[in-house]
């Protein structure tokens, strides 16, 4: 999906900047889709393709981080470059911390704004294949049986067949059987895989009391607890998931970020009990 042409969208109320941006994005092998307003751009529907946004500040209708804002919440594969004639120090930081890529001032170079499409062509194409790869682990957690899921959840957290067994009332031997059930159906070929899988579609927490013991339980070298960023209402305990990350050498500085992404249940339907 994210092997198509990549588009590169152009936001400006001028003619004139609007068909030399073209002419550039063309000759550069990428597609390019100009709109004179931001409620132009907003009409047009979500592609799945790599795409970034040249944007203007002024714009009028809705002004450039105005928009901004909205490609924020429904296109997040979308980076956005700012463009604008008259950019100050207060309106680069607000558009930078608010996600930019770069924020150009005209004029500017040719070869400048290519370096930051370039940049922002290649975060797309990232956010396209992460999100495919989360809708595939999706469609598997779906195929488990709700018993199933109750293993899965359980086993990430750190718990031994024995103690899953006296969690959900049944055998460890039954416990056996489930959990190989979610190997098979989840693709894991070791239990440090299966807990990545469930970091990376935010299920519950697993139980940190003793991070080193929890290091020690999925003998944790590979896995990748940093992407492990639970959505809301889950009642995940920042502190001892900080605390763990620690415990692992691994950095901390996503957490705050990773707080405020939207949970899975567009891809889900809500079967993991996301808010």
């Amino acid at each position: 999906m994210s092997r198509a042409t990549p588009i590169v969208f152009v936001v400006d109320d001028d003619v004139s900047v609007r068909k030399s941006l073209e002419l550039l994005i063309d000759s550069a092998g990428w597609q390019p889709e100009t709109f004179a307003s931001a409620q132009e751009f907003l009409s047009r529907p979500r592609v799945l393709a790599p795409s970034c946004l040249v944007l203007d500040v002024a714009l009028p209708d809705l002004n450039g981080l105005e928009l901004q804002k909205r490609v924020a919440v429904d296109r997040i594969d979308m980076p956005i470059i700012f463009i604008s004639g008259y950019g100050d120090v207060p309106m680069t930081v607000q558009a930078m911390k608010a996600g930019a890529v770069e924020f150009l001032t005209k004029p500017f170079g040719d070869e400048l704004l290519l370096n930051a499409i370039r940049d922002a062509i290649a975060r797309s194409h990232a956010a396209l294949d992460q999100e495919a790869d989360m809708q595939v682990f999706g469609e598997r957690y779906l195929s488990l049986s709700r018993r199933e899921r109750e293993v899965m959840a359980l086993v990430v957290s750190g718990l031994l067949n024995k103690q899953v067994g006296g969690e959900l009332g049944i055998s460890e031997f039954t416990v056996k059987a489930h959990r190989g059930n979610v190997m098979r159906k989840m693709r894991a070929d070791s239990l440090a895989e299966l807990v990545n899988i469930a970091a990376r579609l935010r299920l519950a927490a697993p139980r940190w009391e003793d991070p080193a013991a929890f290091v020690g339980n999925v003998h944790r070298k590979n896995v990748d607890v940093s992407s492990s960023c639970p959505g809301p209402g889950l009642g995940v305990d920042w502190e001892r998931q900080t605390e763990c990350m620690y415990a692992l050498q691994l950095p901390t500085d996503g957490l705050d970020r990773c707080r405020h992404r939207a949970p899975l249940s567009t891809v889900l339907g809500g079967a993991l009990g996301c808010d």
